[in-house]
């Protein structure tokens, strides 16, 4: 694996990203198209992309925006079916651990869906929601990690 770490800063990149959340999200899982986009899909202060490229390709992708004080949210973590279990998603989670702690935040909140729940617990995260809950029809547990 030759993985490259894209900190997303043209409009180019983040459609590379867009497109590997539509293949995802919207075309695999069916989480409609007007829940996945949202107003933090774009370039500013208030959202931060990353995409993984493998050999010149787009494999991975994830968006971290401010949760709250000191705390970073990771939203929008896909990989691409082919391109999974491979060790990109936890390049790709690890990249927007080390951008959060760059950007001086101390802990990483994520809301994982259940069936991803093992894979974000083997990378230091702990279910701190109650019971699972429904987001875009799938169910999800809120986890949360120490930067």
């Amino acid at each position: 694996m030759a993985a490259e770490i894209v900190h997303v800063t043209s409009e180019e990149q983040l459609r590379l990203g867009l497109d590997i959340r539509k293949k995802v999200f919207v075309e695999e899982q069916k989480v409609p198209a007007d829940l996945e986009i949202d107003e933090y899909d774009v370039i500013g202060d208030n959202a931060h992309h990353i995409v993984i490229m493998d050999e010149g390709l787009p494999v991975a992708t994830g968006r971290l925006i401010y949760y709250k004080a000191g705390t970073a949210k990771m939203q929008r973590i896909a990989v691409l079916k082919e391109y999974r279990s491979k060790g990109y998603g936890r390049v790709l989670l690890l990249a927007m651990e080390e951008l959060a702690r760059d950007l001086g935040l101390e802990f990483s909140v994520l809301d994982s869906q259940c069936q991803a729940e093992e894979f974000y617990s083997r990378l230091g995260y702990e279910v701190i929601s109650p019971e699972p809950f429904y987001d875009a029809g799938i169910l999800h547990v809120r986890m949360q990690k120490a930067l």
